[in-house]
């Protein structure tokens, strides 16, 4: 192989390090929860089916309670998702585009097939429900 090869496939090699590491959450994570999330003793009919909708789409990333897990992916029970700050449309779309880091370093979330526009407003029920018994408004 000539040098200019070399140096390309050096070059390309070091790029897609870097890529890697900005995009993709830290493997050396535990999968514990981040925050501690209380849960209310009772949820409304649309949070209930948000619950299950939501355990069966997003807490294997998320944490059962939106608790976020160490080295995977972030809590949803804080500050940040406020809905001031990521409204209930943000949810939307990051389940039906996916979305690119910007608050923390876990790397990038694809979208999430197969979760219809019910199942995702009952989803956003939960979730808010739970940021509000966390002191979240």
């Amino acid at each position: 192989m000539n040098k200019k090869v070399v140096a390309v496939l050096a070059l390309a090699l070091a790029g897609a390090a870097v890529w890697w590491t900005q995009n993709r959450q830290d493997s050396s994570g535990t999968g514990e929860p981040i925050v501690q999330v209380a849960v209310p003793s009772s949820l409304s009919p649309m949070a209930e089916q948000g619950k299950a909708a939501f355990d069966a789409n997003c807490a294997s990333c998320h944490g059962p309670t939106g608790s976020g897990r160490d080295g995977l992916a972030p809590p949803l029970i804080h500050k940040i998702y406020e809905p001031s700050h990521h409204s209930d449309m943000a949810f939307t779309l990051a389940v039906r585009q996916g979305v690119r880091a910007h608050h923390w370093r876990f790397g990038n979330m694809a979208p999430v097939d197969g979760v219809s526009d019910t199942s995702i407003k009952a989803i956003t029920s939960y979730i808010r429900e739970l940021q509000r018994a966390n002191g979240i408004q």
